[in-house]
């Protein structure tokens, strides 16, 4: 089923109202399932954080963040990737119409985290990508996994894949500024600014693995 009308709706005929009708409604249904996949893990990573704080351990997450592309993103991606513009396809295709961003403190909490979730046995890791034992060449830093998790409906089960990202509150303050300059400015990045991008970056991946030394120094990690 074809969606890229959504962005033509004025250029419709009365013929077609049925059709976008229909086609906005399975939208809806699909763009739920990945609302719910977001819940679900959200709900494990909060259960996760009280735990600690229960058991009067410092959490090892800071804050969580989620977010669903847009139709029009996801439409983007699919063409920039050569895929055909149907939900069957975005379905098929993509890993990150769901996404969450968990920050934690320190990096040794962003595997304890991910340890933590893969012991449930309802989530299935279907990709991992460590980007903080292999940066990526413009200094950035996360590690990232694709979780399947089973939406139980009333008459059937789906599976839906969220793409979580763990990162530190400094990694995460050194991409989201990043991002602001790459991909905000109005003027290409000439190569001496993104090879000062890289080198803020690298003193940010020092200062995070002096600060957790400092923290396993006093013992508040062990």
């Amino acid at each position: 089923m074809d969606f890229a009308d959504f962005f033509a709706i004025d250029r419709l005929s009365e013929h077609d109202e049925e059709q976008l009708i229909e086609s906005a409604m399975q939208l809806q249904q699909v763009m739920m399932l990945y609302e719910a996949g977001i819940r679900e893990i959200k709900t494990k990573l909060d259960i996760l954080s009280d735990e600690s704080r229960i058991s009067g351990k410092p959490s090892p997450i800071d804050s969580i963040k989620s977010r669903i592309k847009t139709p029009r993103s996801i439409i983007g991606k699919l063409k920039r990737r050569g895929y055909p513009i149907s939900l069957q396809s975005m379905m098929e295709n993509l890993n990150d119409i769901g996404g969450i961003r968990v920050i934690c403190p320190f990096i040794q909490d962003i595997y304890t985290v991910a340890d933590m979730l893969m012991r449930q046995d309802d989530l299935t890791l279907i990709e991992k990508k460590d980007y903080i034992q292999n940066p990526k060449p413009n200094g950035y830093r996360s590690l990232h996994l694709i979780l399947e998790v089973p939406i139980f409906l009333s008459e059937s089960t789906r599976p839906v894949r969220i793409e979580l990202q763990l990162r530190t509150i400094a990694m995460d303050f050194w991409a989201s500024l990043e991002h602001q300059l790459r991909y905000k400015s109005d003027i290409e990045i000439p190569p001496q600014t993104s090879d000062d991008l890289k080198a803020c970056a690298d003193v940010i991946a020092a200062t995070d693995e002096e600060m957790q030394r400092i923290a396993k120094e006093l013992h508040v990690l062990e």
